[in-house]
């Protein structure tokens, strides 16, 4: 499993977006509404996975490495728990484009926290960027208040926070093997749905769509995810995860024929806009991205 670490980051990150847009379609798939059970059994397949991941990867050093990532990897697992509390939240009170676009301000977060933590300046191109993607999120939650979405498109805000936070504490400890963060943030999300689920019962397609869920869709998405940011810059990480932003709407319009309001492709698009812009910031080069 080692030879995970030697692929570039940048294709790593690539393919987490990829892996993680089929995560609203899945969850639209199961037949129980309740999120906790969803978060729950989402957990278990996660967990059950990064342990295999670990035990092949570390083999007997593995509680070892666990140790060793120490408390920021507790921290950033803390984060994430409530990344994917979020992702589970949102996504069964709006739309998946309107989750995914809002996901895609990471970008924007990403250069912010940056600059506030690992002084990474902020050019004009950055700026402007920032203030467009903000102009983006005020059309898309502005008209949600009609839409009955409004809470959903403000839950959907703690995942890419949470998210670049993780980002933030990966790139502060470089030389810590953070995948432990993770594995600590099933532990954590698990905890949340056992204790505010109905019950624990669930249909042949739930236990499916479970696994579909924690396995594919957010094990292999968030170690690619984890492993490719330690090599590769914060504010590109954002940018080629944004594949998951174009595939995630893809997904639900081809499978179930999901179509967001118009407002959420205006939005949607400024967002995006703005991302590519920040692309053209003269501190993104592309030799940042073949690190």
């Amino acid at each position: 499993m080692n030879i995970i670490y030697k692929i570039p980051g940048y294709i790593l990150c690539l393919l987490g977006g990829f892996f993680l847009s089929w995560g609203g379609l899945i969850i639209r798939l199961f037949d129980t509404n309740d999120i906790w059970k969803i978060l729950t059994i989402r957990s278990f397949f996660f967990i059950s996975a990064l342990t295999i991941f670990l035990i092949l990867t570390y083999k007997k050093n593995t509680i070892q490495i666990i140790k060793q990532s120490g408390f920021p990897a507790i921290i950033g697992g803390i984060f994430l728990s409530l990344s994917f509390v979020a992702y589970v939240v949102s996504m069964s009170e709006t739309t998946v484009a309107n989750v995914v676009f809002i996901i895609s301000t990471q970008t924007i977060f990403l250069a912010f926290f940056a600059y506030l933590f690992l002084k990474e300046k902020i050019s004009s191109h950055g700026l402007f960027a920032i203030i467009l993607a903000l102009i983006g999120m005020v059309v898309m939650v502005g008209d949600s208040i009609n839409q009955g979405t409004l809470f959903g498109n403000l839950v959907a805000f703690a995942i890419p926070i949470n998210f670049t936070i993780l980002v933030m504490i990966i790139r502060k400890f470089p030389k810590l093997d953070m995948v432990p963060a993770i594995f600590y943030s099933g532990i954590f999300s698990g905890i949340y749905g056992l204790i505010l689920a109905g019950d624990l019962n669930f249909s042949s397609n739930d236990i499916l769509m479970g696994f579909l869920l924690g396995v594919p869709q957010l094990a292999f998405g968030f170690i690619c995810v984890t492993i490719g940011s330690k090599t590769t810059q914060a504010v590109t990480v954002g940018l080629l995860m944004l594949l998951e932003t174009i595939c995630a709407p893809i997904w639900v319009w081809i499978f179930l024929n999901e179509v967001p309001p118009l407002s959420v492709f205006i939005g949607g698009s400024i967002i995006i806009f703005a991302v590519i812009i920040k692309s053209l910031d003269n501190k993104t080069k592309i030799s940042d991205i073949s690190n």
